[in-house]
């Protein structure tokens, strides 16, 4: 059993409710216009794991989302290229048959509540990995956590990350389920812990994410980057439909890890309708490719 009050103690957690929110306020007021740029876009574009998770998707919807971005560069050559494609276990296989460009393919599992057996996630990672994933996204077991099993999660998130090797683990905390900013940045301190190469705000299916929620998981990263030397990404999603929407996030993250972390080695952004929305601001005219 792993000592995780003597683990948070490592990484004290010193905010309230309003110091997280003023903050966060503050550093969007004092930098966002700043922020507000073509090559802001561009970055964010380039970060960007075009995403299709419906219930409604299957062979001919997915090759048709590939195509459109195996086309992406000749169609619109001003665009830098994507960070990858997020899809369900089942629809890899279509996606490394068709995808031309040399992108990442994510894998959700355990998606979209966690609620299911280790196992299955086991098996549904070997599967995507074996089928052409290079990226995993795992949902944390929200309801373990809220009361209280860290033990559980630590344990399922080192077994998944001992699975998948050395492809990159992302760890969905579904952050508008864990009630408080602090249990954000425990959630966050124990996924890392545990061997996430990322931390993941939300599947999109349980409420959306916000500001605060981002400017928590960032201090979290921040305190044990500064204590390991480890460098941990994060990846949005869950409502991020408009460019002001990403370019908050951008701005929060910019502000709290700085320019290390603006790369897609380190951060991503889940998403389909923002695709057509960053697009059109970088052009300057409106663009429905996607």
């Amino acid at each position: 059993m792993k000592d995780f009050e003597g683990l948070l103690k490592n990484y004290p957690f010193n905010g309230t409710e309003n110091k997280i929110k003023s903050e966060a306020k503050r550093i969007i007021d004092e930098h966002y216009e700043n922020n507000d740029t073509s090559a802001s876009l561009k970055l964010i574009f380039s970060c960007l794991e075009i995403t299709s998770l419906k219930s409604t998707d299957n062979e001919k919807t997915i090759e048709s989302l590939v195509e459109k971005v195996n086309l992406l560069n000749e169609k619109i050559p001003e665009l830098p290229k994507l960070a990858g494609i997020c899809v369900y276990p089942v629809c890899v296989e279509t996606v490394k048959s068709l995808l031309i460009e040399e992108i990442g393919i994510t894998s959700v599992i355990g998606f979209p509540s966690s609620q299911t057996f280790t196992a299955v996630k086991l098996a549904e990672s070997a599967l995507a990995i074996s089928d052409g994933a290079t990226e995993i996204d795992m949902v944390l077991p929200v309801g373990q956590f809220l009361i209280g099993n860290y033990d559980y999660i630590f344990d399922e998130i080192q077994e998944i990350k001992a699975a998948v090797h050395e492809y990159t683990l992302k760890v969905i905390l579904e952050t508008a389920l864990l009630n408080t900013y602090e249990n954000i940045f425990k959630a966050s301190i124990i996924a890392m812990e545990a061997g996430a190469d990322y931390i993941k705000t939300s599947t999109g299916k349980e409420g959306s994410t916000d500001i605060y929620s981002v400017y928590t998981m960032c201090l979290a990263i921040k305190a044990y980057y500064e204590k390991t030397g480890i460098q941990h990404g994060i990846k949005i999603a869950g409502g991020i439909n408009k460019t002001q929407d990403a370019l908050l996030y951008y701005t929060i993250i910019k502000d709290v890890l700085g320019e290390e972390w603006l790369n897609n080695e380190y951060l991503r952004f889940g998403a389909s309708r923002l695709a057509n929305e960053l697009i059109s601001g970088i052009l300057k005219e409106e663009n429905n490719y996607f």
